[in-house]
Order: C-alpha cells, then sequence, then structure tokens
C-alpha cells in the first residue's frame, strides 16, 4: 500500500505485547504497509520484528517491520495503533485502570502527536471509549481520526457463537456490537443475519440469548484457560481497521467515536458502526434499534458520560 506521496504506507503499533504483536503479524501478512513496533522494555519491539520479518517470505511480503524503543522510527506513520497500557487484574477498579492507563496513554499520545501530526489513530487500551475521549482531548485531533476498536472484536465473537448454535460456517453470519466495550455491550441481534435470514426466525430465544452472553462475557473465558486475555481476534479486528483505512476500503465497521448528534447523542464516545476510508471516518451509520436495543445503547451513553465526569472530577 502506497500514501498519497507514493510511498508505502507506514503502521506504528505503540505497544509489543501479545495484542500489538498479533496485530503486526495480521497487518504484515496482508501486506498492509511497512510496520514499526514500539515499546519500553528494551529488546521486545526488537526480537518480535525480528521473528515477523523472518516469516515475510513465506508470507510473500515485502513491507519492513521494525522493532524500537523510541518514537523516531514512527515519524510520518499514516496510521498509529495504541495497544500499550495494563490489563485490569482482579484486584484492581475500574478506577484504578483508568488512572494508570491515562498515564500511560497521555505521555504516548504526546511522542505521537509529536512524531506524526497528521496520522489516524486507533486506541486500544482500556477502558476503551474513555481512553478515545482522553485521547481526543490530549491530541486535538477531529473525530475523524480518533478511533476506538472494540466492536470489530465484539461482533466478530457474536458472529462465531451465533455459527456455533446453527453448526453452520461462521462467514455466513452477519451480526455487530455496538455500545461500550464491556458487558453493557448491545448485540443488534434484530440486525442479525445468516445468509440473509433474520437470526430470530432460525434460533431460539434461549440459544440467542446464549449466543449474546458469551459475547458479554468473551473477554473472561481467557484468563482461567491461559492465565492472559485474548490477543489473535484483536489483533486481527484491528488489522481490519487498518486495512479499511489504508485501503480506502469504505467498509462499515462498528469502532468507538465521538457522536455529535447521530443516535440522538452528542458529546460521548460510543461504539458505532461507521464507514472507514483513507480519511478515517467518513461518517457515523445509524442502524435501525429496536425499543430494547436503543435503551441500551442510550444506558451505555449515559454510564460512559457518568465515568468521564468521575474520572475527571478525581483528577
Amino acid at each position: 500500500m502506497q500514501n498519497h506521496k507514493g510511498q508505502r504506507k507506514k503502521i506504528s503499533i505503540i505497544g509489543a505485547g501479545n495484542v500489538g504483536a498479533s496485530a503486526a503479524l495480521w497487518i504484515a501478512s496482508k501486506g498492509l504497509g511497512d510496520v514499526v513496533l514500539v515499546d519500553i522494555v528494551e529488546g521486545l519491539p526488537q526480537g518480535k520484528a525480528l521473528d515477523l520479518g523472518q516469516a515475510l517470505p513465506v508470507l510473500g511480503q515485502n513491507d519492513s517491520v521494525t522493532g524500537s524503543n523510541r518514537y523516531d522510527e514512527t515519524k510520518d506513520s499514516d496510521v498509529v495503533v495504541i495497544t500499550a497500557g495494563k490489563i485490569r487484574t482482579a484486584d484492581m477498579t475500574r478506577e484504578d485502570l483508568y488512572n494508570d492507563n491515562a498515564k500511560i496513554l497521555t505521555n504516548v499520545l504526546a511522542q505521537v502527536c509529536k512524531a506524526s501530526p497528521n496520522s489516524i489513530l486507533i486506541i486500544v487500551t482500556n477502558p476503551l471509549d474513555v481512553m478515545v475521549h482522553l485521547a481526543l482531548q490530549q491530541t486535538g485531533f477531529p473525530r475523524q481520526r480518533v478511533m476506538g476498536m472494540a466492536g470489530c472484536l465484539d461482533s466478530t465473537r457474536l458472529r462465531y457463537f451465533i455459527a456455533q448454535e446453527l453448526c453452520v460456517s461462521p462467514t455466513d453470519v452477519h451480526a455487530i456490537v455496538i455500545g461500550s466495550h464491556n458487558e453493557d455491550m448491545v448485540p443488534v441481534i434484530s440486525s442479525a443475519t445468516v445468509n440473509g435470514k433474520p437470526v430470530e426466525k432460525l434460533l431460539s430465544k434461549e440459544k440467542i440469548v446464549k449466543a449474546v452472553e458469551a459475547t458479554r462475557h468473551a473477554g473472561k473465558a481467557f484468563l482461567p484457560l491461559m492465565k492472559t486475555t485474548a490477543y489473535v481476534a484483536p489483533g486481527i479486528a484491528i488489522a481490519e481497521m487498518v486495512e479499511a483505512i489504508v485501503s480506502d476500503k469504505q467498509s462499515i465497521l462498528p469502532v468507538s467515536t465521538f457522536l455529535d448528534g447521530e443516535y440522538g447523542q452528542r458529546g460521548v464516545v460510543i461504539g458505532v458502526p461507521c464507514v472507514l476510508g483513507k480519511k478515517g471516518i467518513d461518517r457515523v451509520v445509524e442502524l435501525p434499534l429496536t425499543k430494547e436495543e436503543r435503551a441500551q445503547f442510550e444506558k451505555c451513553c449515559e454510564d460512559v458520560k457518568s465515568l468521564i465526569k468521575q474520572y475527571e472530577g478525581n483528577k
């Protein structure tokens, strides 16, 4: 992929942990552009970049993969993905997570703005919607160039669980999740289909509830199994967003964005379907929602507004 200057696109990933490295792998495998991995741990991004670079011949790609502990190599990035931050543990409150990750994100954003003032930002750090709000404030970037990755991951999980209940290919399932990136997310079952047929006509209410609950609690399932959080599906969800942007695909994907009247909401960051292209978020797509879905969505918005007030009030 090339930018407007005829050069290869540059995608920088801040945070070379499992999610960041997985995103780098998927991005490199798709040939979306040169990848730069940045992390504060010395040797970690360099080692992961070396490992990934050695896979490029088999992948049939010739984009470069670089690892660094500094931001110099990220200069003039087209897209910057921020996965840096702490993972919430059992003994941490949401406020603890916010305080720790707000400090990390603020430092990262200062470096990113200096190195790549025209970049498009994809925030992955949790608590997600609040972190996207912080990024908008800290950078002063227009809302088109700042978004959060959540709905793409939650939606692919919902598609998987519906497919499991129906014993069909997940690729035949089309479903979307909006709202917060937590257990209060809103799976839009009223719009979910399998090969064009409404899911509500194919599955019993009990099985739909089972798929929805599995989606809501999917993030928690990994800790007892492998003592860490998921990273393969989050990585490809990030790559899906990056591809839509650098390839100007005009794809409709659910991302966390600042609403300015859409869905009857103003001044809140929340997950909704958006058209993604070379400028970032081209526009918000307003889905028809049932009365129950709209009520759940409005509750998500109020909760995010409340959290922002709480956190900002404690500064």
